[in-house]
């Protein structure tokens, strides 16, 4: 039953990584069409690469994630460790998590400057 599993776990992890590498690749292109149309047609404000650059975000963030549940289930179904092994897991675990925050906060920051101001010159309390 434990080979089974172990079999079954390493089908899905390969299929994990599989689709990170097919959201990454494919936001990597995307970002590199948008990075080539904005520099022969650059806008004023540069919107048109801050756009790209928060899409691309969005595809590393999940392909980041994605690439993280497969090392997660990788070291569920992995023989007995030693601490190096462990170190390489921990730090690569690290590593992707620091990242994701960071593109996160990155992507949070640009939506926020995107989005209207109010308009506060109108006093709604009569008088």
């Amino acid at each position: 039953m434990n080979e089974w599993l172990k079999m079954v776990a390493e089908g899905v992890i390969t299929i994990i990584h599989v689709m990170a590498l097919l959201l990454i690749s494919a936001g990597t292109i995307q970002a590199f069409i948008r990075g080539i149309q904005a520099f022969f047609k650059p806008s004023p404000t540069g919107e048109h690469f801050n756009d790209g650059y928060i899409q691309y975000a969005r595809w590393l963030v999940a392909g980041l994630t994605f690439q993280l549940a497969a090392d997660i289930l990788q070291t569920a179904f992995a023989s007995p460790l030693n601490w190096n092994e462990i170190g390489h897991l921990g730090a690569i675990a690290v590593i992707r998590t620091l990242l994701n925050f960071f593109l996160e906060r990155d992507l949070a920051e640009m939506e926020r400057r995107k989005k209207p101001k109010p308009d506060v010159t109108h006093d709604n309390r009569g008088g």
